[in-house]
């Protein structure tokens, strides 16, 4: 037996059955990383296991020690209220450190980058190529400030041109849909344009960046349990396990 924390992953959920699938994926290859520590998952909404549930499931078993991470991209509303909320009615006995979200990270360009090349795109292909830097959206001003730095920083690592776009009917009115940012892009004289959807998995938000792409030449597949994706879980796992020693590395 490991003495490690359990890390529990904690989804949004979604009434869309490719959601949970690829959440489990994911974290199948999570544990393929790290078979010393334990990985659960629980879900907020629609899927389960619920976050209560496991965390009530975990302290019967005598856990005591848990890193819950928000299996999220920015730190928005869930991050900072709907998570936080659940942890705190968690049985006395666990002791809970709440791990940050997964972006923004180097890894997490390196998985968008392999999304496109997966979907047809060459390195060579980079400086005649405008990306959309399609979110889901939110109505954070902090996680909204997140993406548009992350295409800042992408647009320097060779592309002909990143824009930011999002998904949601929430998101603040003038940010660019999906569509819009194509269009941008081609006025700007790309000679090609893809769209890289910054979500983790299939839904609602996903199909309407989607939709929004129609008029890009190359869609890229969502982030998904690519590799880089469940480094990035771990690196968050051992900051929150370890704080400490991550505070030195830094």
């Amino acid at each position: 037996m490991t003495n490690r924390p359990v890390l529990l992953v904690i989804a949004h959920g979604s009434r869309d059955p490719r959601h949970a699938a690829t959440v489990h994926a994911l974290v199948r290859r999570v544990r393929s990383l790290r078979p010393d520590v334990r990985v659960e998952t629980g879900f907020l909404d629609f899927n389960v296991p619920s976050v209560q549930g496991v965390l009530e499931s975990l302290a019967v078993q005598g856990v005591r020690d848990v890193v819950a991470l928000p299996l999220l991209l920015t730190r928005a509303f869930h991050a900072k209220a709907d998570i936080p909320a659940v942890l705190a009615d968690a049985p006395p006995q666990l002791r809970i450190r709440q791990a940050g979200v997964l972006g923004p990270s180097p890894l997490l360009l390196a998985a968008l980058e392999r999304r496109l090349y997966e979907a047809g795109l060459t390195p060579a292909d980079k400086s005649s190529t405008g990306v959309v830097l399609a979110s889901a959206g939110s109505t954070d001003p902090e996680a909204i400030a997140v993406i548009a730095d992350i295409a800042r920083e992408w647009r320097h690592t060779g592309w002909c041109a990143v824009r930011p776009a999002f998904a949601s009917a929430g998101s603040p009115a003038g940010f660019p849909r999906t569509e819009d940012a194509v269009r941008a892009l081609r006025a700007l004289g790309c000679a090609r344009v893809a769209v890289a959807p910054y979500v983790l998995a299939p839904g609602f938000l996903p199909d309407r960046i989607a939709r929004g792409a129609a008029e890009a030449d190359v869609l890229a597949d969502v982030l998904g349990a690519a590799p880089e994706v469940a480094r990035v879980v771990l690196e968050r796992y051992e900051a929150a396990r370890m704080p400490s020693l991550a505070a030195v590395s830094a």
